[in-house]
């Protein structure tokens, strides 16, 4: 397992990361969680990401029970504060959902602070001077060490920093934004000037595309699958034509060049996503143990990925960014 820096940032993240999103309390249970999490743990998976929304407060909490085997030195947390409940004050980036967020955050985690924080979502309500200063807060007071964003824009991001120089707040350290073979404007494109303007790191989610990149999805959706069992994601994938026939041609495709390295389909994704230096970590899922070992073995696969293979790759993509 390679550490990276978090951007220009001292901390370092495994490459590759588990997260929560849509297992903890939905499908796994306190037990499975920490089997899961001792897995890659085990593996050498440092950073471990959550939020205030994931199964409405549960997730965080059964993560929490799962913590108590660590120590916290050897951990990197994260929580994403927007969506705290159904109260006016209870969503976005208001200096006071941020601070209660984060404390109802903490206090579910049974921790004393989380090393990454971010900002959940852009919000158009709350102007972003006050969003700045409250994090600044967050940080300064030891709620938390580092704090960034998700699914913001470049242009959003470059307001933060701004921001945050005028007032003299500490700026944003990492976005959270999805990537994968499918998913590329963003962090190929959109992004490229603030990795080197601001040292901007990437913590990057929804690496097997809601498990298109599996494979499993090349003869229709199996009724086992998380496409199946959360039919809402499964209509917005197909809005937003990664669900397309297109696509499964390309994951068939694909899925040779895996079989030739001796891999899964999902490990040569995750290894794909790996070799792109300006991500920071990967977070990757899973509902069962098995799966988390299987993820893990990308980083093996990581290293089979010559330019040659690369380029092979990106002529099925047929998707780069100009």
């Amino acid at each position: 397992m390679e550490y990276r820096r978090l951007g220009k940032a001292g901390i370092k993240v495994s490459e590759l990361s588990f997260g929560s999103w849509l297992t903890f309390g939905n499908q796994l249970d306190v037990e499975n969680v920490k089997a899961c999490m001792r897995e890659a743990f085990n593996h050498g998976v440092n950073f471990f990401d959550n939020a205030e929304a994931y199964a409405n407060g549960l997730s965080e909490s059964l993560m929490g029970m799962a913590l108590k085997e660590y120590r916290r030195t050897d951990l990197v947390i994260s929580t994403k504060i927007f969506w705290g409940g159904n109260g006016p004050n209870d969503r976005g980036l208001s200096r006071k959902h941020l601070l209660e967020g984060t404390w109802n955050s903490l206090k579910r985690l049974q921790l004393d602070y989380v090393d990454l924080i971010f900002c959940h979502r852009p919000d158009p309500d709350t102007p972003i001077e006050e969003t700045v200063l409250a994090m600044d807060y967050i940080i300064r007071n030891g709620l938390a060490m580092y704090w960034g964003t998700s699914e913001w824009s470049a242009e959003q991001i470059e307001a933060a920093f701004e921001a945050a120089e005028k007032l003299n707040c500490i700026p944003p350290t990492m976005e959270q934004p999805q990537y994968n073979m499918f998913v590329r404007e963003k962090v190929e494109k959109e992004f490229k000037p603030l990795y080197e303007k601001y040292g901007l790191g990437l913590t990057t989610w929804s690496p097997l595309a809601s498990g298109i990149l599996t494979g499993k999805y090349n003869d229709g959706i199996p009724e086992d699958s998380r496409l199946a069992k959360f039919s809402r994601l499964a209509e917005n994938m197909k809005e937003k034509g990664l669900l397309s026939d297109e696509n499964i041609e390309k994951v068939r495709k694909l899925s040779a060049i895996a079989k030739d390295l001796d891999a899964t389909m999902a490990q040569l994704a995750l290894a794909w996503l790996l070799k792109n230096q300006n991500v920071s970590t990967v977070i990757t899922g899973a509902s069962r143990v098995e799966q988390v070992k299987d993820n893990m073995k990308a980083v093996e696969i990581k290293e089979k990925l010559s330019d040659e293979i690369m380029e092979e790759i990106e002529k099925i993509l047929n998707n780069k960014p100009e």
